[in-house]
């Protein structure tokens, strides 16, 4: 068994690795397209699923990533909508739900990466719907980078 899981891997942006051998690359979607610039985007999970219902069983990772759709406004068709997707109008039950699976699959002590970018909804307004405080993280920027252990602060 892969000892990571990205929850919503995308086009694998952040990562050095995008075939880093560990992980199991998850999104809602397959997609393989070309941007409004000419670059290629290519979504390629190894598993079509769900982040508010993962396919995997209680304590199964020892690392987490989880970097959501956060965006509530953009066109379908968008650039933006292809590269990272779009929130529901139900977001904030989904981030909860999503929260909790990714906590439900890491093992005891394991580690979940938050990723959030505030163009649309803010880091405080995120933080109200899940059950539990990062431990630490950057705050300075749009995009955030937040850490929180599995049965720490929770």
């Amino acid at each position: 068994m892969k000892k990571i899981l990205d929850a919503c891997c995308g086009s694998r942006m952040f990562w050095f690795d995008r075939a880093q051998s560990e992980t199991v690359f998850m999104d809602n979607r397959k997609l393989s397209t070309f941007l409004c610039d000419g670059r290629k985007l290519e979504i390629k999970p190894d598993i079509v699923a769900d982040f508010r219902d993962m396919p995997f069983s209680d304590n199964s990772f020892k690392l987490v990533a989880f970097d959501p759709p956060h965006l509530i406004r953009a066109g379908e068709s968008s650039w933006l909508a292809k590269k990272y997707g779009i929130l529901n109008s139900t977001w904030k039950e989904d981030i909860a739900k999503g929260f909790s699976e990714c906590m439900r699959v890491l093992e005891p002590n394991g580690t979940l990466i938050f990723k959030w970018n505030e163009e649309q909804i803010k880091l405080s307004e995120i933080l109200k719907v899940i059950p539990q405080n990062p431990l630490f993280g950057d705050k300075r920027a749009k995009t955030h980078w937040l850490v929180f252990m599995k049965g720490v602060g929770d």
